[in-house]
Parts: C-alpha cells; sequence; structure tokens
C-alpha cells in the first residue's frame, strides 16, 4: 500500500514540474516576443500602426469669385475656421507643462477680449481642466473668420507653432452673396448639399479649382490632424468670372420691380436690362411672392416661357410686312372691339367703337381684332410661311444665354393635334404659344439694333491672377431680321405706342424729355385647373431708349395677382419701365454729356465728385481756395461736390433718410459712419479711400443695431 502511495506522488510531482517547465519556456517565448516586437521590429510595427491611422485628404481650393462689370463682388468665398487644441501635444508636455503654464493666464485674456463669449477667469479654468484631461482634440471656437484668425495667430502660446502650442485651425470657406438680393438667381449661389444655379453652375468648371492633397493622421473621436504644416499638394484656387451685370443698373431695377409687386401684391416678376449694340445682359431681376409682402429671387422667371400677350404682336407685325401684302398704312377694321372668328370671339380690351384704321394705328391701340385680321389676310392660305418666319426669328429654340435654367418654347404647327382654324389668330396677338420675357428682349433689341440680333450672354471674361483665360465677345445670332423698309415701319410702329395720342404707353410718357420705342401686353393666363375663371393678368412693356439712338432695351413682365386693381400692362409693367428708364438716361446716357447743373464746367471732363457733410464741403474748398457754385440749403447736413481742375465746384443737396437704409456711396468713411451711425446702424468697413458699394439696398427698410458691410476704393 505504501509503494503504491510512493508511485502515484511521484507520478503527480512529475505532472508538477512539467507544468512549471512549460509555463516558463511559454512565459520566455512571450518575454522574447514582446522584447523582440519592441526593441527588434518595434520601427515596422510602429510605422505600419501611423499608415493605418493616417491618410490622404482632399483639401478643397478656395473658389473664384463672380464679378460684376464694376468689379463689384457678386459671390465669393469667405474662409472660416474650427479651432481646436491638442493638449497632448508635446510641447505642451514637456518639462511638466511650462509652457502651458507661462501662457495659460495672458492666453485667456487674449481670448476673451478677442471672442467675447467668456471671462478671461472662465477661460483660464476651461483651458487649465482639459489641460489636466489631457483632450486631444478640445473645440476652442468654431466659424472663426479670417481677421479673427490672423489675430489670433500673434497670442501667447498660439504663435508658437501648432507643435508647441497644440493649436489645430481647420479652414472651411463659406460662400458670401454682400448685395443679397441683388441678381440673387442670376448669379447662383454655391451650397454645400444643394443644387448650384445661375452663373455659379454653368460656369463651375472655371470657378472650382483643382482639389490639394494633405495627410492627415486620426486621433480620438475620429478627428483627423494634419501631420505636416504644409500639404501634400497644394490647391489650385478657382478662376474669377467677370460679369456684364451692372451694380447701379441692377439696384435701379430691382427696386423698380419690388416697388409695383409689393403695390399690386403681385405673384411674381421679372425686369431685364439690355445693352442694345451688344446683347450684354446689364441687369436681370427676378422676384416671387414668398409670403405676404414678402419677395425674393426664387427662380429665374425671365427664362420662363409662358403666353406674352400684346407685346408678341411686333412679331406678327414684322412676319406680315415682309410679305408685302401690306404695310404700316393698310387700312384694318376693328369691328368696334369684337370680332367673331372660327366659332369663337376675339375681344380688344374695350369695345371702343373704332373701325377702320391703319395697320399702324391698330398696333398703337394694341387692337387684338386689328392684328387677327391682319394674321388671316396675309398667312390665312398658308399658316406654315408664318411659323416659319417665327423659326426664323427664333422663337422656337431657346436663346442661348450662358446660364442654364432656360425652358423651351411652344410654338405650335398646323402639323400639331392643337392646332384649329382658330389658332392662328389667337398667336397673332400672344396666345397660344409660349415663350420666355429674354426671347422677348431678343426682338425688341433687333429691332432697336437696326436689325442685327444679338446673343444675350451674362458672363464677358474668366481671369486667374487678373489674367485673361478666356474672353467672351458679342456674338450675332442674325444679321438682319428683316428688310430695311419693315424696319423703318417697326420702329415707327413702336414709337407711335409712345408719342400718339390715345395709344397705350402715350400718358406713360407724355412728358418724357426722351423717346421710348416700345409695346404694351396684357395677357389672361391660365391657372391649372381652375383655367381662366380666376382672372389672372400679366403686364408686360418691352421696349427701347432713347428711340432716335437706343442704348438699352429693356422688358418687364408681372404676373398679377387674382382679381388684381390694376392689370393693364401700360399700369403695371409700364411704370416699372419709365422708372429703369429715367434712371439710366439720367444717369448714362444725359449724364454723359453733364451731370453739372453749372454750364460754366461742362467744358471739363475730368470731374471729381464726392458726397460729404456740408461743413465738411465748406472747409475743403476755404483749404484749397476752390470757388463755389451753388447754393446749400441749412435744413440739409449733406451735400454733393463736384470738383474740376479748374478751382471750381459745383454744390448741390443731398437729403438722406433717416427711416430707411442711406446711400453712402462717394462718401469718405468719417461721413458714411455718421450717416449710418446716427439711424442705428453697425458699420463693417473693407478697403481704403471712399465707399463704392454698399450690401444694403439704399431706400430699404432695417432693424436697429443690423450691420451694414461698406466697400472703400
Amino acid at each position: 500500500m505504501s509503494v503504491n502511495n510512493a508511485e502515484v506522488k511521484k507520478d503527480i510531482l512529475w505532472r508538477v514540474y512539467l507544468g512549471f517547465i512549460v509555463l516558463f519556456l511559454l512565459g520566455g517565448v512571450i518575454l522574447y516576443k514582446a522584447v523582440a516586437i519592441q526593441k527588434i521590429e518595434g520601427a515596422h510595427w510602429r510605422e505600419l500602426a501611423k499608415k493605418m491611422h493616417q491618410k490622404d485628404m482632399r483639401i478643397e481650393p478656395e473658389r473664384g469669385t463672380i464679378y460684376s462689370e464694376d468689379k463689384q463682388m457678386l459671390s465669393t468665398s469667405v474662409p472660416q475656421y474650427d479651432v481646436y487644441i491638442d493638449f497632448g501635444a508635446d510641447g505642451l508636455r514637456e518639462n511638466a507643462g511650462k509652457l502651458f503654464r507661462q501662457h495659460v493666464d495672458s492666453l485667456s485674456i487674449c481670448l476673451a477680449n478677442l471672442f467675447g463669449d467668456y471671462s478671461a477667469a472662465q477661460y483660464n479654468r476651461l483651458l487649465k481642466a482639459k489641460y489636466q484631461e489631457k483632450d486631444r482634440y478640445f473645440l476652442l471656437q468654431k466659424k472663426v473668420s479670417f481677421r479673427q484668425y490672423e489675430t489670433m495667430k500673434q497670442f501667447p502660446l498660439v504663435r508658437l507653432g501648432r507643435n508647441k502650442s497644440g493649436f489645430i485651425a481647420t479652414n472651411k470657406s463659406f460662400r458670401l452673396n454682400p448685395y443679397q438680393l441683388l441678381a440673387y438667381r442670376t448669379v447662383g449661389l454655391e451650397r454645400e448639399n444643394a443644387q448650384k444655379v445661375g452663373i455659379e453652375q454653368a460656369y463651375d468648371t472655371y470657378l472650382r479649382g483643382v482639389e490639394g492633397k494633405q495627410l492627415v493622421r486620426f486621433i480620438g473621436g475620429g478627428y483627423a490632424v494634419p501631420v505636416d504644416e504644409e500639404p501634400e499638394i497644394e490647391p489650385e484656387n478657382g478662376s474669377d468670372v467677370y460679369t456684364s451685370l451692372n451694380i447701379h443698373i441692377q439696384e435701379i431695377t430691382e427696386n423698380a420691380l419690388m416697388k409695383m409687386m409689393l403695390e399690386n401684391e403681385a405673384e411674381h416678376g421679372c425686369a431685364i436690362v439690355m445693352e442694345v449694340a451688344t446683347g450684354k445682359i446689364k441687369a436681370v431681376a427676378n422676384l416671387g411672392r414668398v409670403a405676404p409682402g414678402k419677395y425674393w429671387e426664387n427662380m429665374n422667371y425671365a427664362l420662363q416661357p409662358s403666353e406674352p400677350g400684346s407685346t408678341f404682336k411686333l412679331a406678327t407685325l414684322l412676319t406680315a410686312f415682309e410679305t408685302g401684302k401690306i404695310n404700316q398704312n393698310t387700312v384694318v377694321n376693328l369691328e368696334g372691339g369684337t370680332w367673331s372668328v372660327g366659332g369663337r370671339t376675339v375681344y380688344d380690351s374695350e369695345k371702343h367703337g373704332r373701325y377702320e384704321v391703319t395697320t399702324k394705328r391698330a398696333f398703337e391701340l394694341s387692337s387684338n381684332v386689328g392684328m387677327a385680321k391682319i394674321a388671316l389676310q396675309t398667312f390665312g392660305s398658308n399658316p406654315n410661311k408664318y411659323i416659319q418666319s417665327l423659326q426664323e426669328l427664333g422663337f422656337t429654340s431657346k436663346t442661348g444665354i450662358d446660364i442654364s435654367g432656360e425652358g423651351s418654347p411652344i410654338i405650335f404647327t398646323p402639323a400639331s393635334k392643337y392646332w384649329s382654324n382658330t389658332t392662328l389668330p389667337w398667336m397673332s396677338f400672344g396666345y397660344n404659344l409660349t415663350i420666355s420675357p429674354l426671347r422677348t428682349a431678343m426682338l425688341y433689341n433687333a429691332v432697336a439694333n437696326n436689325g442685327t440680333m444679338m446673343k444675350p450672354y451674362l458672363v464677358t471674361s474668366i481671369q486667374r491672377e487678373a489674367e485673361a483665360i478666356k474672353q467672351f465677345e458679342p456674338t450675332v445670332v442674325k444679321k438682319s431680321i428683316c428688310s430695311p423698309a419693315t424696319l423703318a415701319q417697326l420702329k415707327s410702329c413702336l414709337v407711335g405706342t409712345t408719342t400718339e395720342e390715345g395709344a397705350t404707353a402715350f400718358a406713360l410718357f407724355k412728358n418724357s424729355p426722351y423717346t421710348v420705342a416700345g409695346k404694351t401686353g396684357t395677357a389672361l393666363v391660365a391657372e391649372g385647373k381652375l383655367g381662366y375663371s380666376n382672372h389672372v393678368y400679366q403686364s408686360s412693356f418691352a421696349g427701347y431708349f432713347p428711340a432716335n439712338n437706343p442704348k438699352y432695351t429693356i422688358v418687364v413682365v408681372i404676373k398679377n395677382k387674382p382679381h388684381a386693381a390694376k392689370i393693364y400692362g401700360a399700369l403695371v409693367a409700364g411704370p416699372v419701365f419709365k422708372e429703369i428708364s429715367d434712371r439710366l438716361y439720367t444717369l448714362f446716357i444725359r449724364g454723359a454729356q453733364s451731370s453739372l447743373p453749372d454750364s460754366s464746367l461742362r467744358a471739363d471732363s475730368t470731374l471729381y465728385n464726392y458726397t460729404l457733410l456740408e461743413k465738411h464741403a465748406t472747409q475743403i474748398s476755404k483749404k484749397l481756395g476752390v470757388q463755389v457754385a451753388g447754393t446749400t440749403s441749412k435744413r440739409n447736413e449733406f451735400v454733393e461736390v463736384c470738383f474740376t481742375k479748374q478751382a471750381k465746384a459745383s454744390v448741390k443737396e443731398k437729403a438722406l433718410s433717416e427711416t430707411t437704409v442711406p446711400q453712402v456711396q462717394g462718401m469718405v468713411l468719417k461721413d458714411a459712419l455718421y450717416a449710418c451711425e446716427r439711424i442705428g446702424l453697425q458699420v463693417k468697413a473693407v478697403g481704403k479711400g471712399r465707399v463704392t458699394a454698399q450690401n444694403k439696398l439704399p431706400g430699404s427698410s432695417y432693424k436697429k443695431g443690423e450691420i451694414i458691410e461698406l466697400i472703400l476704393k
């Protein structure tokens, strides 16, 4: 029995020893492997780990700026920074945090003064707490402006660089339209996760630039931190786009349209200003009703086809004159204002009781009956010839303007299932077809341009670092839209609409110092399932001026609310046209000859215009020994002064509104500050010199405390 016990004990001890030996060998292997990984293979594995936590990330380039013709920024990229602190940075941790302790107090004071969101004591406690926690990616501030960031880079600790301070800034630009509403839809505004529109979309290839590349490492929370200060591949910034838009003309156009939209509570409207000789679009305003009394550039209505109404009568008249069957003196019977054809009745705007009149007079009176009869007389036996003439004028195609979003026109042909024996007469006065306001502008501009039809365009050049890489020139679409004889008659009819007593636009331009060639339009439009029962009218006015030497073509189209108080083109769209043309005539046509009241100064073309406080004008004049012509009123604090090389000056009163945003362009900063701050606006000034632009429209409403940005040059 004792022998068996000894053997069992021996067997157990052997097993225990074996277990100890195995554990010892296993421990030795583990220890060896740990030493080998750390000492022998350490560099390899550390590099592999770094690669697994590092990645090349793209760097977005700075998007190019869109400029107006007068070099004002319409859309630009503004940098913003999110600032983080890596409290595990070597520079902050070495020597028991000596650098951090030395600078944290002064840094806290600087941050409090710059951002103003916390006191210096609060910043101090916050930074010390995050330092103790060894927060590797503490978000200090979001959306830091470029100026704030540049200031912060000079702060204690921060100026030592990222490795010593732990400060990390990520840059992300956002797109800004300094003039907000002005030409908003045409220019477009590039937004993240939103479709681009307008010029931003059409010229995106040039504006967006080329992406760069930056090596980053990922730390706690999945945040990416740049490995090196400089990127591997520098991004190539986008090119700048220069447009034909003129900020001053755009502002005039937008204001005139807005005034009528509010007055008539209209649904939507647009106004286009085109330069006759070139086809350049100088302004395009698009306003849609987004809430009672509120309008926004929510769609480019200038490019959306609709039934044009009576402004289309010019096209009918052109095609009829070209047949040689009639001329402006051909007599047409207006049937007193109503006429039955094809089982339907054509109505003039009123039962006027007129019968036999000339074709020219029928046009001046905007008679639908007269135009329907003319169309049937010239094309009734061959309506295809009428459609072919419209095709040759471009009415069946898009205008080709250099932005997207243009709708396709609709012109039915005799082969269409929608054609009937009343289609031709109704088309003659702008129904049963749809075209865009811009297409209408092209036709009227061609007549103004002695028959040469120009392609409308918005972009004049693309530049990179102030050097033009692409230039856009005026493009002739059609050298001549008609014969010289037809052209002369069309011009006569258009002028008659505004100058002949009883014509639709006679009262509107009766006392005008310049002559307008134009046409009113009023079209009843369908409202979905309600059809025409809702009495929604579209008012329009198309024309050019001065009639004897045309400079600008203007088209205004406004869709009114149901049962609107005013519906006729001469009462709704006409006043908008006139307000725009009056201002343009004063500023760019008559003003080109002279804008001075004193004829003795007109010979001198070198004029220097200033708007400033009257007391400053007096001081400057005395100091310079300048002779002042004109008088001022003590009631007005501001005056306009025109200085010349002849040591003379003309002074004119300038009253500034105290209830709306003032017009401060032309002022020096000191006077602009006074004009804005006295009514409660805060001023943000950029640049030096005189004010050349302001981001809030003169005459618009404002709230006290709002910021107005002034550009000085």
